[in-house]
């Protein structure tokens, strides 16, 4: 799995940019957010990457932060939305917005996203809203030790809607040991099949 990407700009896309590192071009998926505060081509950047794996399809998708990578990583578990929705909400709305509009069940902003009307910002907000208020006001993911409990447990196939589940479970106090631990014992003990 590819989790950082550090490398030149060679292309800007409307929704993705492509990352040269050591001659081989990576074209990662970005919000238009990130398009915007990207540096100019030929400058180097560092992109947080999640790796998307499909039957017919395998595709990166880059943010400046992990706190962003994390957010877009909790909405992929809501059931229908994909990356390139969740792509859509990051564009919308940043981490600290989406973070108040679902502590707030403020359907009126998600439904703002293109491709969210009203029926699938209420299903999201049902989903994800408990996510969101197991970590407060804080980072989505718990913060650097929590993307690399993530990362670990991607690394052993475990999908992005366990992940999330299982996490939910989970101290974000502990360390990353501990927490990996953790969840592994909720993944292993199939509570959340």
């Amino acid at each position: 799995m590819i989790s950082r990407l550090r490398g030149t700009i060679v292309s800007l896309g409307l929704e993705s940019v492509v990352v040269d590192v050591h001659g081989v071009g990576y074209r990662v998926g970005v919000t238009t957010r990130t398009i915007a505060e990207l540096p100019t081509l030929g400058s180097e950047v560092v992109l947080h990457t999640h790796t998307h794996v499909r039957e017919d399809q395998l595709a990166l998708f880059g943010f400046p932060t992990e706190r962003e990578l994390d957010t877009f990583t909790v909405l992929l578990g809501a059931s229908g939305i994909g990356p390139k929705v969740a792509l859509a909400v990051l564009s919308t709305l940043s981490p600290d917005e989406l973070a108040e509009a679902m502590l707030n069940e403020d359907l009126g902003a998600l439904s703002s996203v293109p491709g969210i009307g009203n029926r699938t910002a209420q299903k999201i907000v049902l989903e994800l809203k408990p996510r969101f208020a197991a970590v407060g006001s804080g980072v989505v993911g718990g913060g650097s030790d929590r993307g690399k409990v993530r990362e670990a447990l991607e690394g052993l196939g475990y999908q992005p809607a366990e992940i999330t589940e299982a996490l939910t479970l989970v101290d974000a106090g502990l360390g990353v040991e501990e927490q990996l631990r953790d969840a592994l014992r909720t993944l292993g003990k199939g509570r959340l099949r």
